[in-house]
C-alpha cells in the first residue's frame, strides 16, 4: 500500500475525513494518515483501542513513537495517561493493553534512526514548558536526533509567528484548538504534512491551539 507516500506534495487531512479501517485484532482501528507497505510499514496512523482490548505482541523493527491523545495506553511496561509520548527503538517488543476507558494514539512506525538505543517515555502534563520565539508560545521538546525535531507547541489565543521555510519538512497533528496559516483552517483533529522547502505563516484565533510538531525528518 502506498497511501501519501510522495513527500515532495503538500498533505492535509481534517477530521470529518477520517476513514476508520479494522486492524488484524478486533477492537483496535486505525484512520491511517501515510503509509508504505502493508500489515508491515512505514506508518502514520492514529489509532483508537476500544476498552478493554489488546494487541498481539509485536516487535518495533523500525521504531515506535507514540503520543497518547485520550484514555490510558498500557503494556507490560506500565499505563500511560493522555498526554504522554513514548519512543521505543528498533528492536524493542511489547504487548499493548488497555483499560476500561480505552485510548486513542498517534502512532509512527518504522521511522527511527538505528542511532536511537533507548526507550523514552515523557509525561507531557508534568514536564517543564520554555517560552517559544515570538510572544504567546510555550514548547515542549520531545526528541532531537540528526536534523529530526519534535515538540508539543503551545499557541496562545491570537498569536502570530513569522514567515518561515521547512528545511526538510514538517510535519503536524493538532491536539486541541485551532490553528491556521495563510493556506486553511486546522481544527482539534487535523494533520498536515508540509515538504522539504515549504513555507508559511501561521497564527491562531480566539480558542488558541496545541499541536504536535515535527520537522526535519522529509
Amino acid at each position: 500500500m502506498n497511501l501519501n507516500a510522495d513527500f515532495a506534495r503538500r498533505v492535509v487531512i481534517h477530521p470529518d475525513q477520517y476513514e476508520w479501517r479494522p486492524s488484524p485484532v478486533a477492537g483496535v482501528e486505525r484512520m491511517m494518515l501515510d503509509r508504505i507497505g502493508e500489515e508491515v510499514a512505514r506508518a502514520t496512523s492514529i489509532v483508537r483501542y476500544a476498552p478493554n482490548s489488546t494487541f498481539t505482541e509485536h516487535t518495533h523493527g523500525g521504531g515506535e513513537e507514540i503520543l497518547v491523545l485520550e484514555g490510558a495506553f498500557g503494556d507490560e511496561h506500565g499505563t500511560y495517561p493522555v498526554g504522554t509520548y513514548l519512543r521505543n527503538p528498533i528492536g524493542s517488543s511489547h504487548s499493548p493493553n488497555v483499560g476500561p476507558q480505552g485510548c486513542t494514539i498517534f502512532v509512527k512506525l518504522h521511522q527511527h534512526s538505528d542511532r536511537e538505543k533507548t526507550r523514552s517515555v515523557i509525561d507531557t502534563r508534568s514536564a517543564d514548558w520554555r517560552p517559544g520565539l515570538v510572544p504567546g508560545l510555550s514548547v515542549l521538546g520531545l526528541h532531537e536526533l540528526e536534523g529530526e525535531r519534535v515538540a508539543l507547541v503551545r499557541w496562545a489565543p491570537f498569536t502570530q509567528f513569522q514567515r518561515h521555510v521547512h528545511l526538510g519538512g514538517e510535519e503536524i497533528l493538532v491536539i486541541e484548538g485551532t490553528f491556521f496559516d495563510e493556506h486553511g483552517e486546522y481544527p482539534q483533529g487535523s494533520w498536515i504534512r508540509s515538504p522539504h522547502l515549504s513555507e508559511h505563516t501561521p497564527f491562531t484565533r480566539e480558542d488558541g491551539a496545541l499541536i504536535y510538531v515535527k520537522t526535519g525528518h522529509l
